[in-house]
């Protein structure tokens, strides 16, 4: 799906910053799936996370990124989780730094949702490591 002349130029840089941090065969696939229902809602984070929030300076895509992950396992959003240990490879943050951030969760949110978080950073882990059957 080719980008429209409509879109504003914070959601331009939106999808710049969406492009960066969880790569371009992620964009790509989301943007391909979307339909007339949901291209509405694409739109919407493209611009406001990515554009509004993820571009703003101020913070490094690290910080922004370490943040992002405690905030996402403490509310429980595994899916998401997922997708952004994985982009942790774009944004520069380590996986002394995801620790760190699942850490804080055990304590401000509590031991589930950080045990939770751990677990599903290791199997990405090892998804990027190219194990297989990791547990």
């Amino acid at each position: 799906m080719s980008e429209q002349p409509r879109h504003s130029r914070r959601y331009r840089e939106g999808l710049a910053v969406r492009r960066s941090v969880l790569g371009d065969a992620h964009v790509d696939r989301a943007e391909k799936a979307s339909t007339d229902f949901d291209r509405p809602f694409q739109e919407l984070i493209t611009e406001t996370a990515w554009g509004n929030l993820w571009a703003r300076p101020g913070w490094t895509k690290r910080e922004r990124s370490m943040v992002t992950l405690a905030l996402l396992a403490a509310l429980g959003h595994d899916e998401e989780v997922a997708m952004h240990v994985r982009a942790t490879a774009n944004t520069g943050a380590t996986r002394e730094d995801i620790c760190e951030a699942f850490l804080h969760v055990a304590v401000y949110a509590g031991v589930p949702a950080a045990n939770q978080a751990i677990k599903i950073a290791k199997q990405v882990f090892a998804e990027m490591d190219g194990e297989t059957g990791a547990k």
